[in-house]
């Protein structure tokens, strides 16, 4: 298999987060995560972390606007970028 030898990591996770609503002090009047961030904020977060050899190495978030279908702010490596967005698309496909 074809991998360059200078590479920063090998490896990148991702997982979808979102934050909690700030509701009454009712654990039973609290909403998910998930149904906080799509009924007030509309944001995805998209958190990623890069791995060299099993072991982290950069970490961050990346947050996706659904009322206005653009990123919030791009990623600096546009690969990474890229891997987000194809994240974010399976990740949508899925919720529909």
């Amino acid at each position: 298999m074809w991998a360059p030898v200078d590479r920063a990591w090998d490896a990148v996770r991702f997982a979808v987060a979102a934050p909690a609503a700030e509701s009454g002090s009712d654990p039973s009047q609290r909403s998910t995560p998930f149904r906080a961030a799509a009924v007030s904020s509309r944001l995805i977060q998209i958190r990623y972390v890069c791995e060299r050899d099993h072991r982290p190495v950069e970490h961050g978030s990346l947050q996706f606007d659904l009322n206005t279908a653009s990123w919030r702010e791009l990623h600096r490596d546009s690969r990474l970028q890229k891997m987000a967005e194809c994240y974010l698309e399976s990740y949508m496909k899925k919720k529909a």
